[in-house]
């Protein structure tokens, strides 16, 4: 079944903002479509619903209990630090093959497409000897790459692009989640990146979000194009 992997440039970009959005647009068109983010810190076990794994849950209409939780985040931590640091800190690591078999046991379940959401930017270690990019150089599914229109998007947006070209992996296109406060424009942000990157570039409004945490899909564009 099709996958999705959703990565950022940087940490608290909106890569959860995304792939929500993406999941409620997905449903609303008649699909089925499910979602992963197998790695998680900043988790705080007394308020899950507001947690990541809380809003993904929250987007496909499920409860936020503890077997959801363990089914969408199984590996869950902590600090709000990079997965090596933040598991370090429980005594704990990041099983990188376990990781990626996870991810294949899961897509090849899945009814519909999976979108899975990555933990903090490309370039983020999951232990000693992997980053973010290694796993998704592994699984070799297609990206969404989740920026800002902060002032420096555009060379952190490019140098992600590169960075994942290098790897071999293909990029559907990228988001740019407006930044709260930017004092550049979204749309002066978006035309140097389109200009250099030969994919589809989305500027994402800053919307409402429910009480639920998934963000309102009423003035946000239609990404379901790129889920390949």
């Amino acid at each position: 079944m099709a996958g999705l992997f959703i990565t950022a440039s940087g940490t608290d970009i909106g890569k959860t903002v995304v792939t929500a959005l993406l999941a409620r647009q997905l449903r609303a068109r008649g699909q089925t479509p499910d979602v992963l983010k197998p790695v998680l810190s900043g988790f705080d076990p007394a308020t899950p619903a507001t947690s990541d794994a809380g809003v993904l849950l929250s987007a496909l209409d499920l409860p936020v209990t503890a077997t959801a939780l363990d089914r969408i985040s199984p590996w869950r931590f902590r600090a709000p630090l990079s997965p090596d640091m933040a598991a370090a800190r429980e005594g704990r690591t990041v099983p990188f093959d376990d990781l990626v078999d996870h991810c294949r046991d899961r897509l090849a379940a899945a009814a519909g497409p999976l979108l899975i959401e990555g933990v903090g930017g490309a370039m983020v270690p999951l232990d000693d000897c992997h980053t973010v990019l290694d796993w998704m150089a592994a699984l070799a599914l297609p990206a969404l790459l989740v920026s800002g229109t902060y002032l420096g998007a555009i060379s952190h947006t490019l140098t992600a692009l590169a960075a994942l070209d290098a790897r071999g992996i293909s990029v559907s296109g990228i988001v740019l989640s407006t930044s709260a406060g930017s004092s550049v424009d979204a749309g002066e942000t978006r035309e140097p990146i389109a200009r250099f990157a030969a994919v589809p570039v989305i500027v994402l409004p800053r919307l409402a979000i429910g009480a639920d945490g998934v963000p309102s899909s009423v003035e946000a564009p239609d990404l379901t194009g790129l889920v390949t």
